[in-house]
């Protein structure tokens, strides 16, 4: 059993540590049209997991997005540039939905897509938070089908 203990410490320590980004995960709130909590997650030195849940239309969203990250964006220390693309999946409510004409679909409807992500993120040294601001596009293959270009947002994470 120590065996095994022993291994586990060092195997999490080591994926601690080995990670080039200032933090490991961070979670938040995303503003913006799309209001919401956001979770990042780092699989690598440059590769992370973003997590999105927010609220529109009398409605949400789930988002699950892969994003790579470039380190020192303008040469500016703990500035980074990430992109990425993933997908969201979620219902709106038609009355409340105005951004295109949804003739075809009345009440409420399950939305399936794909989504886009370009960002630019600020981690703070001396308090551990994290600041990004964004634009995800997306696409919606199912439900109010269509193009969606205002899914830009500020968010603000702490870093755990």
């Amino acid at each position: 059993m120590k065996k095994y203990l022993l291994l586990f410490t060092l195997i999490f320590s080591l994926s601690a540590t080995g990670f080039g980004q200032d933090y490991e995960t961070a979670g938040g709130v995303r503003g913006g049209f799309y209001n919401g909590l956001t979770i990042k997650k780092f699989i690598s030195e440059k590769s992370a997991f973003e997590g999105i849940l927010t609220s529109r239309w009398v409605g949400f969203n789930v988002t699950g997005l892969y994003e790579l990250h470039s380190m020192d964006a303008f040469d500016v220390d703990r500035l980074n540039w990430y992109y990425g693309i993933g997908g969201h999946l979620g219902y709106y409510n038609g009355s409340s939905y105005s951004y295109w004409n949804s003739s075809t679909v009345t009440g409420y409807a399950m939305v399936l897509g794909i989504d886009g992500i370009l960002g630019l993120e600020y981690n703070f040294e001396e308090i551990p938070i994290n600041v990004s601001v964004d634009w995800k596009p997306a696409f919606n293959l199912l439900g109010y089908t269509g193009f969606l270009g205002d899914g830009g947002a500020l968010s603000i994470r702490y870093i755990f």
